[in-house]
């Protein structure tokens, strides 16, 4: 049965969904098949079959099982290629006779399109993408890419670069894939650990993007939330990773943001902050789901900035009300992160908490010291919180100048809107 929906606005819709949802899928199931020196190649299979969504759905309707339908012809697309005498000799070695065989290369494929098989694939695609011969940040740019099905825009984002530098980093990724014929596994001994935090952070930008989106009308993107939930349950069920007290403490960390989700907005869509949300709305069982993943990550007594940062929402989690937050806890737990992890935005939070514990005179002079930060000069959260500690001390002219900065730089409506409010209210006692 085919439900037509004519209009072409949903069908661009649901097709980003799909994209959002189904592009790590089948780019770890191409490239598994094709090897990971034709990832190009597994990357423009899943752009035909996208952009032939949109054509054929458009005509004809969108098929019950959408995912199913994008599957299905990526596989046929993927036969296709393989059945092309220009191709052979170049797919993964692990598979390259099944494929080069009229009578194997379809049972192979339909094989490789399994769900067992697709979700290691997804773990073996992260572990590709995060190899020690690939630098750091182009590590994590080509995995959010390729897995995860992030924009350029949306990646120099996450980073706080520009989308020319993310742009490069994604050639040089490619580049050494090819060159060095990096291997499509899950490392295994000392390797794998190595290589494994690099997989949690990619997995954590992921996240981020989707608790904090960068572009769109939707504030929170539930599907890359999921997703990176999704992912690190993954290497929590992999027998190979012997340490998982960082995999349990991120886990911990989405689990307990998440449950805060359904808070974040009034009735009418309007951003709310943490002191203005209904907490009666906070997912008590999720919360208790993610306090007992912190619990299991202490278990052999590592620390790390993951295990931090849960703690921190936990805090935050367990305070009855806004006003029983303890913000001397928290600021100690800053404390010990910065000591980890000095990025401009930890510095930032932390500034946040010193205004609840030591004024906000002191928050502005924290803030004064990181302002020339390049990371922060086109950040709308920097200017909107020295808004904030500016209007707790009445510099409110000050104050509307830093709000008229946090607008033009904010990416959602939602937040503009919020800021905006603000601004009203800041002018208002000028």
């Amino acid at each position: 049965m085919i439900k037509v929906l004519p209009a072409k606005s949903q069908i661009d819709h649901l097709v980003d969904h799909l994209f959002r949802q189904e592009t790590g899928r089948l780019v770890s199931v191409l490239t598994r098949a094709f090897g990971s020196e034709n990832l190009d190649l597994a990357e423009d299979v899943v752009q035909d079959s996208l952009m032939e969504a949109l054509d054929q759905w458009q005509s004809d309707g969108v098929p019950e099982n959408p995912s199913a339908w994008l599957f299905q012809v990526a596989k046929n697309k993927a036969l296709n290629i393989v059945n092309r005498k220009k191709y052979k000799r170049q797919y993964s070695k692990e598979i390259s006779h099944s494929l080069q065989s009229e009578r194997l290369a379809e049972p192979t494929l339909n094989h490789l399109f399994s769900e067992q098989e697709i979700q290691d694939d997804q773990l073996r695609m992260i572990f590709t993408c995060c190899h020690p011969a690939i630098s750091p940040d182009s590590q994590i740019a080509i995995a959010l890419k390729t897995l995860c099905g992030f924009s350029i825009p949306e990646i120099a984002k996450a980073f706080l670069t520009t989308e020319e530098n993310i742009n490069k980093r994604l050639v040089r990724a490619r580049q050494k894939i090819r060159e060095n014929r990096i291997p499509f596994e899950v490392p295994q001994g000392s390797e794998l650990e190595n290589r494994l935090n690099t997989v949690l952070e990619t997995i954590y930008l992921l996240f981020n993007e989707g608790y904090n989106a960068s572009k769109g009308m939707e504030i929170v993107r539930n599907d890359l939330c999921e997703e990176a939930i999704r992912l690190t349950q993954l290497l929590i069920t992999n027998e190979t990773i012997q340490s998982k007290g960082n995999v349990y403490a991120l886990l911990s960390l989405m689990i307990l943001n998440a449950s805060r989700f359904k808070a974040r907005q009034d009735s009418d869509g309007n951003l709310l902050t943490m002191a203005e949300q209904d907490r009666s709305l906070w997912d008590k069982q999720m919360q208790s789901i993610g306090l007992s993943y912190l619990q299991r990550s202490t278990e052999n007594n590592d620390i790390s900035i993951y295990h931090i940062l849960a703690t921190i929402s936990a805090n935050y989690c367990i305070a009855p009300d806004y006003q029983s937050t303890d913000w001397g806890n928290i600021l100690s737990l800053y404390d010990s992160l910065i000591k980890l992890d000095n990025s401009p935005l930890v510095l930032l939070n932390r500034a946040i908490v010193v205004s609840k514990v030591s004024g906000p005179e002191k928050a502005l002079a924290d803030l004064e010291m990181i302002k020339d930060n390049p990371a922060l000069k086109s950040y709308h959260l920097f200017y909107s919180t020295k808004a904030e500690l500016l209007t707790e001390i009445n510099q409110f002219e000050n104050a509307a100048h830093a709000l008229q900065m946090a607008i033009g730089f904010a990416p959602l409506k939602a937040e503009k809107d919020l800021l905006a409010r603000k601004l009203a209210s800041c002018k208002a006692r000028i």
